[in-house]
């Protein structure tokens, strides 16, 4: 497919996705978030694609929202700010829940709906000296793409509160020490630092990943005992797939399991 607002291609079982509205600061609106959720349901279909990379084009990460499309849909705002998140927020549950490993590749400023979407990732790399804004009420508007989920569970509600209040910024480094990202690199070794990291979840089992990535999301909403169930659930089904096979033969038999090809 082609895009307007995004690019995509996928090499060696990793897709990578660039938001390409420089010139917009990489804000998302109706388009883009169409286009983020068709390219998601892509990502979480395709067998092919083993892990996904997202990064933006330019200066910027993303600054969030497009503002100026906003102000555009007039009295109709309540039905329009509807449909995006709608789509936005469908991309995201897909990017969240896929068992493809999402990198995201912070290039630049992420604020508002773009903040949410870079520490969607599983593993969040950033390269220094990217800054973080919730920027939302600086606006008069509230937070979306999952941020009032996320961000209390990544810094506790004290944190979060503080940052979608006051819209300070959070620089690279206090993102790594909160525990917002996972690192922070220079820009010029971003993407190659983003690529190692993808190529060795290639190689791994990728359905152990999304019910990995579904326990945690579990985990949340549950009781101790209710949670272990789930655990003992989700262990038994990868025992009996392909994948535990795999890996239980390749330790018995002491060589490195090859969850590329089961």
């Amino acid at each position: 497919m082609s895009y307007q607002t995004i690019e995509f291609n996928i090499a060696d079982n990793i897709a990578t996705i660039r938001l390409n509205r420089p010139k917009a600061a990489n804000s998302i609106d109706l388009a883009m978030a169409k286009e983020l959720m068709s390219v998601a349901i892509e990502c979480d279909e395709n067998p092919e694609i083993r892990c996904v990379i997202l990064t933006g084009n330019g200066p910027f990460f993303s600054a969030g929202g497009d503002v100026a499309s906003f102000a555009e849909m007039g009295s109709d705002i309540g039905k329009g700010l509807k449909e995006l998140t709608s789509y936005l927020h469908s991309a995201l549950a897909r990017f969240s829940r896929m068992g493809a490993p999402l990198i995201t590749a912070i290039n630049g400023k992420a604020a508002g709906a773009g903040m949410s979407l870079a520490l969607l990732g599983d593993i969040a790399i950033a390269a220094d000296p990217v800054t973080f804004t919730m920027a939302y009420t600086a606006v008069g508007l509230t937070p979306d793409g999952g941020a009032s989920y996320s961000l209390p569970r990544l810094v506790g509600e004290r944190r979060a509160k503080e940052l979608m209040l006051t819209n300070r910024p959070v620089t690279a480094e206090e993102a790594v020490a909160w525990g917002m990202i996972n690192q922070a690199v220079a820009e010029d070794v971003l993407m190659d630092t983003a690529l190692t990291v993808a190529k060795r979840f290639v190689k791994g089992p990728t359905a152990a990943y999304r019910e990995v990535k579904e326990l945690l999301h579990a985990s949340a909403n549950q009781g101790f005992e209710a949670q272990m169930e789930l655990e003992a659930r989700a262990i038994a089904r990868q025992g009996c797939s392909a994948e535990g096979q795999e890996g239980i033969n390749a330790f018995l038999n002491k060589r490195k399991a090859d969850f590329l090809n089961v």
